[in-house]
């Protein structure tokens, strides 16, 4: 009767989700988790602490939609119905060159000095420092007295140099007395200079302002292309619009100095305002140019016409002018008048637009209907006496010079106070302004919360990442789903991991005797092997010799502990056991039962030596003997199939009670399946969480196809887990004796 142990399982699909065996894995693996997490946790409050702050300044103005129209011009604006919002327009104009690249020449901002801070924590040390009075400067700390430790300012007035050195780093290093002196990033002296003097050396100009800093203390100091400074700001500031057509933008900058901030946006918003009015006063100006070329001209006609008219009176004798011409004259003169006034008009237009825009037609329209009228007087007049007729065209002439010479005068006095007084269409809502109690970078509090769920999310996938790629069995029913019963599950011990490695096998290079049934014969995993040898006294009864193969589908399973400390618990037992290494390529069981693996296996079938040679007792072990692999042969298959090797197990069999050949694994080389051929009973070991459920079928397939009966599997190097699968009554006889 073959017994062995059971264990229950359920049924489950492969496609099924099991959230016990997910949350098991969760929590056997907690302390990564916490570990990660918590590192993450501190690497986030380390950032959010030591990063430098930014800080957001902002500024409003507002784009009104209509311009104002001018005195003595026309509303423009309403004959083209000019309605719709100019945000969009009046973005682009702030974020122009012009605008930004004077605020740039104002503060100087192609023009970069910064002090050298020890990496890390020096930024933060730099912020902390608390000076009692304007320009006190922390002393160097540790005597590090090339790094700033806060308070350290340089205010450049003058930096030029040649293109070479353009956007190139250069290096100010302080001195005594407001003495400095300025290297190249190869510590060639540039020039030197002091505070407050122009100083000159190597095609470099300089001039220091302020300098506040220890002795020693170096800056790094650049002068920048202009227009790369201008394009780097424009990317920088944002300008939007609030809502649609409402004409209101608002501008932000972010700049880790908040004085800078709010001291470029205001330049901003002060420069762009000033341009604005200049571009709304220059329609004015053109105006009052136009009208100033034209008053000479019309003061000269009225000269000339006055002085007509006084030579004919002179001529006539004064001839006055009949009530009948009188009326006449006053009808031409008004006539006369509207069309030259419309006729300026016309020639202001003709400057801004074509022949063919719709104002400028009309004007024309307005003088032609104008001009009718003058030639229906102007039949009356020829009806009249030829002194009368010359006396009106002379007076006429006269008055109409008067009356446009004196509206030339109106409208120039207009258009300079126009073009003086003009305040444009846009206005600064809020100057600029930055709020140093919030910097929107970096916000502390999401900062850590976002890097403490990084952490725990990057170790949450690393978990599950690697179990999905190391797909090995961690439940007894993935092993006898391929048809194979479990004889014994043996936990992993903290004693077997002192002798094996982290992939099973025996630790290598000691010749000293590592057998765990000897050394901790209380351990569970020594339990679990003469729970094992009970299984395997049953399940030999039915085997048609003494003869036990131990194999595995892989390297690394544990064969070789298992095998051994098997072998070891049933010689304790009172039967005599051999320990047979078969393994002549890479056999490691002389490591753990002690011994050198000469004179073994290889030399025994060879012939070279004999069985009495071979054979070996292990010390502190009654019952139990052991023949070692031998000299690594050159053709291990060959010789297993020998028919001295089944000479050999002939003469061994009467001998002992039991026969253990330990063999390579199947799925490696053929010797497991030809030392089959000759052995009553087979085992495989499965290691947990290494050998996957395919690799275990077709070992089991592999043995199958050169006609090899597995009896059972050993389930070897156990873990506890959360789960609950592997909760065994090895586990619990261990707490019950404790």
């Amino acid at each position: 009767m073959t017994t062995k142990q059971t264990f229950p399982s359920s049924p489950r699909r492969d496609d099924d989700i099991d959230l016990h065996a997910l949350l098991g894995t969760l929590l056997d693996h907690k302390w990564l988790i916490i570990g990660v997490t918590a590192v993450f946790f501190v690497i986030s409050v380390v950032y959010a602490t030591l990063t430098t702050p930014i800080y957001e300044a902002t500024a409003t103005v507002q784009v009104e939609q209509k311009v104002p129209s001018l005195p003595g011009l026309d509303d423009l604006s309403q004959t083209l119905g000019a309605t719709s919002s100019q945000a969009t327009t009046e973005i682009a104009l702030i974020t122009s060159r012009t605008v930004i690249g004077q605020a740039v020449n104002n503060l100087k901002l192609d023009i970069t000095a910064k002090p050298e801070r020890f990496p890390v924590i020096g930024d933060y040390m730099a912020r902390s420092y608390n000076p009692q009075m304007p320009g006190d400067v922390a002393p160097p700390f540790m005597g590090m007295d090339s790094y700033d430790w806060g308070g350290a300012e340089l205010d450049i007035f003058q930096l030029d140099v040649p293109s070479a050195l353009l956007d190139r780093q250069l290096r100010l290093v302080a001195g005594e007395h407001g003495t400095y002196t300025l290297t190249d990033a190869g510590d060639n002296v540039l020039l030197t200079g002091r505070v407050g003097e122009s100083a000159t050396g190597n095609g470099i100009t300089m001039q220091v302002q302020a300098l506040h800093a220890n002795p020693g203390t170096v800056f790094d100091v650049a002068r920048h292309s202009h227009l790369g400074t201008i394009t780097g700001l424009q990317g920088a500031i944002n300008a939007t619009e609030q809502g649609k057509d409402s004409g209101i933008i608002v501008l932000t900058y972010d700049n880790a100095d908040p004085v800078l901030a709010t001291q470029l946006l205001d330049q901003i918003s002060a420069l762009y305002v000033q341009q604005n009015v200049e571009r709304n006063s220059a329609e004015a100006a053109n105006s009052l140019k136009f009208v100033k070329e034209q008053l000479p001209k019309v003061k000269m006609d009225l000269e000339k016409a006055t002085a007509a008219l006084n030579a004919f009176q002179m001529r006539a004798h004064s001839v006055d002018i009949s009530l009948q011409t009188k009326g006449l004259l006053d009808q031409t003169v008004a006539l006369d008048t509207q069309i030259e006034n419309l006729r300026m008009q016309m020639a202001d237009v003709e400057r801004k637009f074509t022949s063919n825009h719709p104002t400028y037609q009309a004007l024309a329209a307005q003088i032609g209907q104008l001009q009718g009228k003058k030639n229906a007087l102007e039949k009356q007049v020829g009806h009249l006496p030829d002194t009368q007729q010359e006396l009106l065209r002379l007076t006429r002439d006269v008055q109409v010079s008067n009356e446009t010479y004196t509206n030339l005068l109106n409208q120039a006095q207009q258009l300079d106070i126009a073009r003086a007084g003009t305040v444009g269409n846009v206005r600064v809502v809020d100057r600029a302004a930055t709020n140093t109690n919030r910097p929107v970078w970096p916000p502390k509090t999401i900062l850590v919360l976002a890097g403490t769920a990084l952490g725990g999310l990057l170790a949450l996938a690393f978990i599950f990442i690697r179990q999905l790629l190391n797909r090995g069995v961690e439940d007894l029913a993935a092993i006898e789903h391929v048809g194979l019963p479990v004889y014994a599950c043996v936990p992993l011990s903290a004693a077997e991991r002192e002798i094996t490695d982290r992939n099973g096998r025996v630790r290598r290079g000691a010749y000293a005797q590592h057998l765990l049934a000897q050394s901790a014969p209380d351990d569970l995993a020594v339990e679990a092997l003469r729970s094992l040898r009970t299984s395997l006294h049953f399940a030999r009864l039915e085997a048609k010799n003494n003869l036990l193969m131990i194999s595995s589908p892989g390297p690394g399973a544990g064969k070789t502990f298992v095998g051994s400390n098997l072998a070891a618990v049933i010689a304790q037992a009172g039967q005599r056991v051999l320990l047979i290494d078969a393994d002549m390529r890479k056999g490691a069981l002389h490591t753990v039962v002690g011994g050198r693996p000469e004179q073994g296996l290889s030399e025994l079938i060879s012939g070279q030596i004999g069985l009495s040679e071979a054979v070996r007792t292990v010390e502190g072990a009654n019952n139990l003997y052991f023949i070692a692999r031998g000299k690594v042969p050159p053709n291990p298959s060959e010789l297993l199939m020998h028919s001295h090797f089944t000479a050999l197990l002939e003469k061994l069999k009467p001998r002992f009670d039991l026969i253990i050949i330990d063999t390579p694994p199947i799925l490696a080389v053929t010797d497991a399946a030809v030392i089959g051929h000759h052995v009553g009973t087979s085992l495989m070991v499965v290691r947990f969480g290494v050998n996957q459920a395919r690799e275990i079928a077709l070992a089991k397939q592999r043995f199958e196809q050169n006609g090899v009966p597995v009896k059972g599997a050993i389930f070897n190097a156990v873990e506890k887990r959360s789960a609950g699968y592997y909760a065994y009554a090895y586990y619990e006889y261990a707490g019950a004796k404790a």
